[in-house]
Parts: C-alpha cells; structure tokens; sequence
C-alpha cells in the first residue's frame, strides 16, 4: 500500500482522455480528484483543500485563466500547474504573471505530471535531504580543519565555509543536523579562543606583517589603494555587520552591483565601537590614538560621546597616507529621518571622491533586541536575527539611495566595525565602581573573574589600549560567555541570556567583511 503523496485535484474539459495518466498517479501514491470544468471545481475547493491543482488551458465556458483567477482568490497560495496546448507567448505570460507554478505542454506523458507534482512538493524535503548529506560529507573535513591548528587566512576559510552550511541548514529547515552545525560552530569558537590568547598580544607587538589584516589596517590597504580623484568611492561602514548577515544581503546587492572582492578581517579587541571603529577611521591602535588624540580620545569610564571624532581621525589618515588632496565627505546615519536626507541629497554625493556614510541601523537592532520583548520574539535566533536584518536592508534609504546611483560610474566598500555575539553562558565578574559595564569585555582595577572564561591583559598596552589606571585589567569574554555581577545574578542572566552582545572573542564578532562593488 502507497503511502498518501498528496491530494491533487485535476480540471480538465477532456477529463476520460486522462484516466490511464490518473490511475498512474493513484498508483504512485496520489489521491487524484478529477472535474471536468471550472465551476465544479471551485464548489469543491470551497470544501475540501488539496495540495496541487491541474489546471487545463482551454477549456469552454469559464477558460483555465479564468478559473486560476477564482482560484486565488479562495486559496492565494495553493500551487496551480497550467497543462495547455498553446505555447501562445502572451497566454503563458498571463498565466505566469497570475502565479502559477509550473506548465506542461499537450500531450503529456505521465512522468512528466509525476515530475512536476515531486517538483512542488517535495523539493523542501528533497533539498533538505542533499543538503545534509552534502554536510555530513563535509563534516570530516571540516573536522580535521579545525584539528589541524589553522593559521590565521585558514581561520577566514573555515568560518566562512561554516557560515556557508549555517545558512543552508535553514533554507533547508533541517533542525537536526542545524544541532549537529551549531555544536561543531561552539567547538571552533573554543578553538578560536584559544588561537586568538595565544597570538593576539604577538600581533600588536609585530610590526612586520605577520599579523592579519586588522581594524587599523583595513583603510589603508582595502580602500585606499582603490581611491582616485573623479571616481566616486562609496565606503559604507554598517555598524555590527557580522558576515552571515553580509551573506543574506549579498544577492540583494548584486542584483544591482557587480562583486568584485570579498574579504574579512580581524576587529581589534574589545569588539566594541568606540574601539574597533575608531581603530578603522584612525588608522592606528586605541594607545596610539590616544597619544596623538589626547582630548578626542575618550575612555570607557570617562564623561562625553565616545565616538565623535571619526571624521578627525579619518582626515588625519587620508593626510597620512597623502590622500588629503581627494574631496571627502563624512556622513553618519543615526535615525531614519539621516536616512531619508542621505536618500533625498544622494546625487550630490557624486561630486566627491570619497563619501564615507556610517550606518549604525544593525547596531540599534541588537541592542533594541535586548530591552524589547517583540524584538527578542523577532529575533530570537540567528535565523531570524538575519531575516530581520535584510527587512531592514531592502526598505531602508541606505539601499534606495544606492540603486538611485547605480548607472553612474562608482565603486563601493562595504564593511563593518565589528560582528557580535548571541550569548547563553554566565560567568561571574566582580569589579569596583569604575568597573565597565559590558557584558563581553571589562576594565578596571581590583577585577575578580573566572580565568578559564576570559583573555586577560593585565597590562594593557599589550593589547595596543590604553591604560586608564595604573593597575587597570582588561578582560575579554570567550565563546558565547557574558559577564554578570554576583548582585542580582539570576535576574541579569535571565535578562541577558540569549541577547545579542559584542566586546568579546568569536568568529562571530572578530571575523567579520570587507567587500568591493561596482555599477554594473
């Protein structure tokens, strides 16, 4: 006995030619309804749902486009096959336009209905199924990756390829082997803190290229080489973008710009804002910055906007790198009624050779997860933290302004700051009143913490930060970790827990893109 495939109602006006292709289907497991016209076969939709309609074409009385008409009106998004003889171009543009969801073409043998009808209902299941196959196949390899003590290009390569399963999993919807992913995602992320302890004080301290493409390098080698005067250069800096949200985002932009580089880098510890994107615009590390800055550099426990001097830092770079001379322009979009202006004025953005727009959208929505209830039902994982993501991306003015612009001869960089990190693990933290309050990285004196859940600089210099104290630590929280305060414990870690947060050490938060785009 076949199991039940589907319910599928076939309408056609010849309906005893068909009954050798019925009793096929039957025979394969379909339960087939046939009607011989339109009018019987919306009386019975009224009553019964199926899972595929048949429609033929041409048929006297209400036509097959008429009765697909009705038949979307009662059911928007039942499928509809069309089966006609006429290949008329216009019939099947209407038929296409009025959403149908496959056509066959008389005479139709019996596989290729077979075909069609697998095609629309099983293609969740079946794509699921190559997926996790092709996963599991790929899982050694992965494995033995991460074995293998990756350097620091091999790190880009294999969160990328992990990003690359994750976002497969949920188009596939496998629930299963997403648990098998994210488990062997937290074993890289333990493997990445560690890599990251080992090395990361080595990169300050070596100047002589060994280190990776960092925050205060990113400017000088993946925009400015590409500047030049009457060109315009876009470099849009969306605040928080990790890379898996990047990806979601990249078939939406290409469909207007052409990709010409995609890259990552490393966001400097704390994967904060005030840090890594000052870093980026100033071309120097928080300690340098602060010794040539010394009033515009704030510091965590310290009074005043802890970014408002990116356009002084970045002025200072383009004169550092003898670039002083190109037309430069700093935008920073904090609300949407920025958005509307940069939408509105966009035209004007081409007389510069360099417009620098910061976008700190991606940034409020993390944060606004946290303290809003319908947010964290919005976005209460990673899948739907990136559905939102690109909601906000293909409505918002950042991307009207861009396709207003997009027949002129521009390149675009997008890039980020830093990534972030949702969190489900508490550690306690004990600090003095000058403590930070971060829940993925502190400083202050006199910190207690559980060694085996941070990085620890107690001399920060080492870190290329600043020292605010004599005896200021930083600490840097590992994996999916969030630091608490022992006062109120519970009530913070039930707050917090499952939030999105930055500051710490992740692929999520320090691996994070630097892509280059071109009008088409």
């Amino acid at each position: 006995m076949n199991t039940l495939q589907g319910e599928i109602l076939w309408i056609d006006d010849e309906i005893d030619s068909l009954k050798s292709q019925i009793v096929f289907l039957k025979n394969k497991g379909y339960d087939v309804t046939a009607v011989s016209n339109g009018y019987d076969a919306l009386e019975m939709l009224k009553d019964k749902m199926v899972d595929v309609v048949l429609l033929d074409e041409s048929m006297p009385g209400m036509t097959g486009l008429e009765t697909l008409a009705k038949i979307k009106e009662i059911h928007p998004l039942l499928p509809v096959v069309m089966v006609t003889k006429n290949e008329a171009e216009n019939i099947m543009e209407e038929a296409i336009g009025s959403q149908i969801t496959d056509y066959l073409i008389k005479p139709v043998n019996p596989n290729q209905v077979l075909l069609s009808l697998k095609k629309i209902m099983d293609t969740k299941r079946l794509v699921s199924e190559k997926t996790t196959v092709a996963y599991q196949q790929d899982f050694r390899n992965l494995f033995m990756a991460l074995s293998s003590n990756p350097n620091q290009e091999e790190w880009k390569e294999l969160y990328k390829k992990l990003v690359y399963w994750e976002l497969e999993m949920a188009r596939s919807d496998s629930a299963e082997m997403m648990e098998v992913l994210q488990t062997q995602k937290a074993e890289a992320n333990t493997d990445f803190f560690k890599f990251i302890s080992k090395n990361y004080a080595k990169w300050i301290k070596d100047k002589s290229g060994d280190a990776p493409l960092m925050s205060h390098e990113l400017f000088k080698r993946k925009v400015a080489p590409y500047l030049e005067p009457g060109k315009p250069t876009f470099l849009v800096v969306i605040d928080n973008l990790r890379f898996d949200q990047w990806k979601v985002l990249q078939p939406i932009i290409t469909e207007t710009f052409r990709l010409l580089e995609e890259d990552m880098f490393y966001s400097i510890l704390p994967t904060a804002t005030q840090y890594a994107r000052n870093a980026l615009f100033a071309g120097m590390l928080p300690i340098e910055i602060e010794a040539k800055f010394p009033n515009e550099w704030k510091n965590d426990d310290e009074e005043g906007g802890k970014n408002l001097y990116e356009e002084t830092f970045l002025r200072n770079q383009l004169k550092q790198l003898k670039l002083d001379k190109l037309k430069v322009q700093y935008t920073k979009i904090t609300n949407n009624e920025h958005g509307k202006d940069l939408e509105d004025n966009i035209h004007n953005y081409l007389n510069n050779d360099l417009s620098v727009i910061v976008y700190n959208f991606v940034d409020m929505l993390s944060h606004a997860r946290t303290e809003m209830e319908v947010l964290k039902e919005l976005a209460g994982d990673e899948v739907s933290y990136r559905s939102l993501t690109v909601s906000w991306f293909e409505h918002s003015p950042l991307y009207r302004a861009l396709k207003k612009i997009a027949d002129k001869n521009i390149q675009i960089i997008i890039t980020t700051d830093h990534g972030t990190q949702r969190v489900k693990t508490p550690s306690k933290c004990v600090g003095d009143r000058q403590t930070t309050t971060n829940l993925r990285y502190k400083h202050g004196r006199n910190l207690q913490y559980e060694e085996k859940d941070v990085l620890a600089f107690r001399d920060p210099r080492e870190a290329g930060l600043p020292r605010p104290n004599v005896s200021s630590t930083y600490i840097f929280a590992k994996e999916d970790v969030f630091l608490c305060y022992p006062n109120n414990y519970n009530y913070y870690v039930n707050y917090y827990r499952n939030t999105f947060q930055h500051g710490g050490i992740s692929l999520e938060e320090m691996l994070v893109p630097v892509v280059r785009l071109s009008s088409k």
